[in-house]
């Protein structure tokens, strides 16, 4: 059966080829009649015609595709981000082709090459470094770039993130307001802004609060990982570290001190409260419910759309970094100290 082109959905609606070819294209459709743009989409549907994005490429020198880099997909936080950034992107006409790196520079470098080989016009990056070689090499090519979920002060690259500096001094008043006064922070990898910040933001909000700020209750963890967190945290249990509370760099950490409660038979949180960080699909559901930050996570991903398509239909546009609001969600998992210093947390 021959396939539908464009003169046929031109013929069955009634208009000249080039005026289909604008109706179904969503960056000219606005220079169509809407009713006339109606029509053509409903023939084109009903004739099933699709457009040929290759030959389209080929016309115009775009590729109406972009490149959305994450650390690990199976980290639940990435999904809603991938599914705003889709949204957005999809509704412009534009494909995200999706690529895990698995937090490996190896495997980041030749999927960044295998994506910039396929033209994309653009990349949404949220898996950004401190030290990040590649990012700087693809901002000297003039590969447009949006960071997501992480920033960096060494670039000119424009970035959507949650306020991490109010999320992590919303956790540390909510435990000062129970009666907490040694907290321990459990940090994401200080490799990444993301752990550095919250790290900084930890210790500011606790000298802030006049409760102890101390070293010795900061541990970083390896990876943003459930395993790195039930090291951390039996770190400091192994070392007699005094703290009856836990503030983590994001939820995975905080799943692994509950990991470890249970291997130590202790109490969350009548002997030690936990709050996570970005309010992941199913915190709710644990036992104790997770205390946590919620991040807008569908809309990191929308803005970083909408901000990589500015700077693709404006070449010359410098947007800055939007800082997207969080709230403190309170669940089961902290509450007033009912043990003090010397407590049973300390004495491990």
């Amino acid at each position: 059966m021959r396939k539908p082109t464009l003169k046929d959905v031109a013929e069955a609606a009634g208009v000249h080829s080039a005026t289909a070819s604008r109706a179904l294209n969503p960056d000219t459709r606005a220079a169509v009649n809407a009713e006339t743009a109606r029509r053509v989409l409903k023939a084109a549907e009903s004739l099933g015609y699709r457009a040929n994005p290759i030959a389209r490429s080929l016309k115009t020198a775009r590729t109406r595709t972009v490149g959305l880099l994450i650390p690990d997909l199976t980290n639940p936080l990435f999904p809603p981000i991938v599914r705003g950034a889709d949204d957005v992107l999809s509704e412009r006409g534009y494909t995200a082709l999706i690529a895990s790196t698995d937090n490996d520079p190896e495997r980041e470098r030749r999927l960044v090459d295998s994506l910039v080989s396929r033209q994309v016009e653009g990349l949404i990056v949220a898996t950004a470094r401190l030290d990040h070689p590649l990012l700087e090499q693809l901002h000297a090519e003039g590969i447009k770039i949006v960071l997501i979920n992480r920033r960096s002060e060494s670039l000119d690259v424009p970035s959507v993130v949650p306020d991490d500096a109010s999320g992590v001094t919303q956790a540390v008043e909510h435990l000062v307001q129970l009666g907490h006064t040694r907290i321990a922070h459990l940090a994401g990898p200080h490799t990444t802004s993301t752990g550095v910040a919250r790290s900084r933001a930890f210790r500011h909000a606790v000298r802030d609060a006049g409760v102890a700020d101390d070293a010795e209750l900061i541990v970083e963890c390896e990876y943003w990982q459930e395993d790195s967190g039930a090291a951390a945290l039996g770190t400091l249990l192994d070392r007699g570290a005094d703290f009856t509370a836990v503030v983590a760099g994001n939820d995975l950490i905080a799943l692994g001190c509950y990991d470890v409660f249970a291997e130590r038979g202790i109490s969350c949180p009548d002997e030690i409260s936990v709050i996570g960080y970005n309010d992941i699909p199913l915190m709710d559901k644990l036992r104790p419910p997770m205390t946590t930050i919620h991040i807008p996570q569908f809309d990191l991903g929308a803005e970083a759309a909408r901000m990589l398509l500015g700077c693709i239909d404006e070449p010359s546009r410098r947007p800055g970094s939007v800082l997207l609001p969080v709230t403190l969600v309170v669940r089961g998992s902290t509450a007033a100290p009912a043990l003090t210093s010397g407590s049973r947390a300390g004495s491990r």
